[in-house]
């Protein structure tokens, strides 16, 4: 029988911090489970990795079936993607979306919890203009098509989208879509607020410090104590800037008329190593940032401007995808190596003991900064909330 004094501890810690309903996202921790690469380990591995690290949402980039057998009856929430190659096919009439949502969705579930369906990556601000139509109606048309299979309400659709849809960015409030994006953001926005589907961003305050190192101080793009920005036209102040991009995001919204629709990062993280020309692409400052962004993401705190509506994100990523091209820094977003390791310590388990070294570095750091309360709050909910 459970102690009288662990129990009223366990019992305060969930009346302060309630759990969750279910849902596309539960609690406020996913990860991205890119598959770009040749040495990373199999898709039951890595629903074995997972448990074990007890992440429940996760997110691919596509509909590869081996994934979806392997997470039969894992329990795990898992977001899957038409790719950006497939978007004007889907756009094109209403008969190929259910063709591809009879082939990879209907047949995986309910043992597999298809969760959420992605229509294309970063396409509004993209290269390719060519799709920037075509996405709307291909995500009016997939979701016609999980109507017409009674599934719109149980499983969630959304476009990620990049910065390069805002025009502005800083300081927060200012942020507004740019101009000549309006044409398909708006009606893309009107059908997702019909549908109560969130607008998802791709958040990197990595990429921001890179582009500008000279002037972004770099303890606040780490969650590190620094002094911070005020914002002059609501006065708010922002100690990180992770909180700055949701809250440029939530401003933009708000510009064009969606208050009411929910921010949700699609993806977030650091580079372990980069190019040259990289400034801080390091493991220590990938240690730092993904640490400190599970840490508050455990604590399910909104931004300053939203600050009771808890932040959700998906984590980029879950291993280095060796395979990926561009810059160094594409192939070292990992937590953890090909063998199922972890890359570097942040509080998670691998499927192998590692050598990194002990957050528990971090954890004084921690405490000398007064967070070790919050942080021990931290550990206990998230038993609660990624215990499968």
């Amino acid at each position: 029988m459970m102690a009288p004094t662990t129990l009223l501890l366990l019992c305060c810690c969930l009346l302060a911090f309630p759990a969750p309903a279910a849902g596309a996202f539960v609690g406020g921790y996913g990860i991205n489970y890119g598959r770009i690469a040749n040495n990373i380990p199999s898709p039951d591995k890595v629903v074995e990795l997972l448990r074990k690290s007890k992440i429940r949402n996760v997110k691919i980039y596509d509909a590869d079936h081996s994934v979806l057998d392997a997470f039969k009856g894992s329990g795990l929430n898992l977001v899957i993607a038409i790719p950006n190659g497939l978007v004007k096919d889907m756009a094109a009439n209403e008969s190929r979306p259910m063709d591809w949502l009879n082939q990879n969705v209907k047949p995986y579930l309910p043992q597999t919890r298809i969760v959420g369906i992605t229509v294309g990556n970063e396409v509004l601000g993209g290269q390719d203009q060519s799709l920037y139509q075509p996405l709307v109606d291909a995500v009016k048309n997939v979701y016609n098509g999980l109507k017409r299979l009674h599934l719109e309400k149980q499983i969630e659709i959304f476009t990620p989208h990049s910065e390069a849809v805002f025009a502005t960015s800083y300081p927060p409030s200012a942020c507004v879509f740019k101009e000549e994006l309006m044409p398909y953001m708006k009606p893309l926005l009107d059908f997702f607020a019909t549908i109560g589907s969130p607008f998802y961003v791709n958040a990197y305050p990595f990429l921001a410090y890179i582009s500008d190192p000279e002037h972004i101080d770099i303890n606040y793009a780490l969650f590190k104590p620094n002094n911070g920005i005020v914002d002059p036209n609501t006065s708010l102040h922002y100690d990180n800037m992770f909180d700055a991009q949701i809250d440029a995001a939530y401003a933009a919204l708000h510009a064009a008329g969606f208050d009411n629709m929910e921010v949700r990062v699609a993806e977030t993280g650091w580079a372990s190593s980069g190019d040259q020309t990289e400034a801080g692409a390091s493991s220590e400052n990938a240690r730092t940032y993904n640490f400190n962004l599970r840490k508050r993401l455990f604590l399910r705190k909104g931004t300053p401007l939203k600050p009771k509506r808890p932040v959700k994100a998906y984590i980029f990523a879950l291993f280095n995808e060796n395979q990926k091209f561009g810059a160094g820094s594409e192939r070292h977003y990992g937590l953890f190596l090909p063998d199922g390791r972890i890359s570097y310590d942040i509080g998670v388990s691998g499927l192998l003991p590692s050598s990194a070294s002990s957050s528990m570095l971090s954890i004084k750091k921690i405490r000398a900064g007064g967070w070790m309360l919050h942080y021990l709050a931290t550990v206990i909910l998230s038993i609660f909330i990624f215990w499968p």
